[in-house]
C-alpha cells in the first residue's frame, strides 16, 4: 500500500487543504498519516477525520525580537529529530506539506531520508516557513501566477484543494442550524480561525442597523462569543464551524472575510460575493493585502483596508456589495475557479511513479 504523510499546522488554513484531499486519497488506496505539533489546532481537526496523528516538537520562526527566539531553535532541532525518527517508522512514499512552522522539520527530515516532498503555497508571496522548506521540495504547488516568480522551475499552478462537501450544502439545513425565521439575505462573517477582534467589535456595534435588512452568521473565533447576544433573532454566532459549514455557505448571500488565501479560494469557488478586510501590515507580513488586491483587480471581490473600517464605512460597503451582488457572481462565473484537488494529486502521483 502507498503511504503519504501530510503535514502543516498553526492555523486552520494550513490544515483544511490537507483535509480536503483525504477522501480522494482514501479512494485511491493511500495509507494516510499526519505529522503536526503536539498542541496545535491541526491535532483536533485531523483526529476528527480519523487519521493517525503524530505530534512533534515545534518552535516558531520569528522575524522580530522575542525572548522565545533563544529557546525555539532548540524546539525546531528537537522537531527535526522527532520527524527523522517518525519517517523511518512510517516509510512514506511521499510527503505533502501545507506549510506552517511545524512542517519545516518534517520537510527537511524527508529530504534527508530521500522521500520526495510536494509543498503547497497559498499566498502570492511565500511565508518564512515555506521559504525555508522550498529548497527541500521536489514540486511547489501555488494559487497565483505571481508566486511562480518566487519558486521558479519547481512551481506549478494548481489552485487550492477545497473540500468537496462544501459544494453540497443544503439551504434548508443552514436556515435550521441558524434558526432564521425569514428569507432575508444572509451575511457570513469570518475573521480567520482565531477570529478578528476588530471585525467582531464593529459588526456587533452595527448589528441593530444590519438586522432589519440581513441575517447575520458570525464565525467569531474561539473565546469570542458574546453571551449577551445569544438568542437574538437573525444573528447566529459560532466560535468555529465544522460539519455545518456547507449548509451555512448554502444560505450565504454575502461574505465579510479576512483575505487568507484558503478563504478566498473557497469564497470564489462557491461564487459568493465578498468584502475582504485583509490583515494590516502591523499584524502581518502583508500577504493578505496582496491576495486581496489580486482578487479586486480581477473584479472578483470588494476590498476594505482595516484602517478604513468603522461603523459607517462597513455598513455602506456591505450595502454596496449587496446591490452589486449579481455583477460579482457574473465575474466569478467567468473566472471558473474550482477546487485544486486533482491538480495537486497529479503532482503527488508523479512523485510516487
Amino acid at each position: 500500500m502507498k503511504t503519504i504523510v501530510l503535514t502543516g499546522g498553526g492555523t486552520a488554513g494550513h490544515v483544511t487543504p490537507n483535509i480536503a484531499m483525504i477522501p480522494t486519497l482514501e479512494k485511491e488506496g493511500w495509507d494516510i498519516r499526519y505529522i503536526g505539533s503536539h498542541e496545535g489546532i491541526e491535532k483536533n481537526l485531523i483526529e476528527d477525520e480519523g487519521i493517525p496523528y503524530y505530534g512533534i516538537s515545534s518552535g516558531k520562526l520569528r522575524r522580530y525580537i522575542d525572548l522565545k527566539n533563544i529557546t525555539d531553535p532548540f524546539k525546531v532541532v528537537k522537531g527535526l529529530l522527532d520527524a527523522f525518527i517518525l519517517l523511518k517508522k512510517l516509510k512514506p512514499n511521499v510527503v505533502f506539506s501545507k506549510g506552517g512552522y511545524v512542517s519545516v522539520p518534517v520537510v527537511i527530515a524527508a529530504k534527508m531520508r530521500g522521500i520526495p516532498v510536494v509543498i503547497h503555497e497559498s499566498d502570492i508571496t511565500p511565508g518564512l516557513a515555506n521559504k525555508i522548506a522550498f529548497p527541500f521540495a521536489k514540486k511547489i504547488c501555488v494559487n497565483f501566477p505571481e508566486t511562480l516568480d518566487h519558486v521558479k522551475d519547481k512551481g506549478v499552478i494548481t489552485g487550492t484543494p477545497i473540500r468537496e462537501d462544501l459544494f453540497k450544502g443544503d439551504a434548508k439545513q443552514g436556515k435550521k442550524i441558524c434558526d432564521f425565521k425569514d428569507d432575508k439575505p444572509a451575511i457570513t462573517i469570518m475573521g480567520g480561525s482565531q477570529g478578528s477582534v476588530r471585525i467582531n467589535n464593529i459588526v456587533r456595534e452595527i448589528l441593530n442597523d444590519l438586522l432589519p435588512s440581513y441575517n447575520i452568521i458570525h464565525i467569531c473565533g474561539k473565546g469570542n462569543l458574546d453571551k449577551e447576544l445569544e438568542g437574538l433573532q437573525g444573528y447566529k454566532q459560532f466560535e468555529y464551524v465544522g460539519e455545518e459549514l456547507p449548509h451555512i455557505f448554502a444560505i450565504t448571500s454575502l461574505m465579510l472575510s479576512r483575505a487568507g488565501a484558503n478563504a478566498i479560494a473557497e469564497i470564489t469557488a462557491l461564487k459568493i460575493p465578498a468584502l475582504l478586510v485583509p490583515l494590516s501590515l502591523e499584524a502581518s507580513r502583508g500577504d493578505q493585502i496582496l491576495n486581496a488586491k489580486s482578487m479586486e483587480k480581477q473584479g472578483l471581490c470588494m476590498v476594505m483596508e482595516e484602517e478604513d473600517m468603522n461603523q459607517g464605512s462597513l455598513q455602506q460597503a456591505i450595502d454596496k456589495l449587496h446591490k452589486q451582488r449579481e455583477e460579482f457572481i457574473k465575474q466569478m462565473n467567468k473566472n471558473k475557479t474550482s477546487s485544486g484537488i486533482e491538480l495537486v494529486l497529479h503532482e503527488i502521483r508523479k512523485c510516487n511513479s
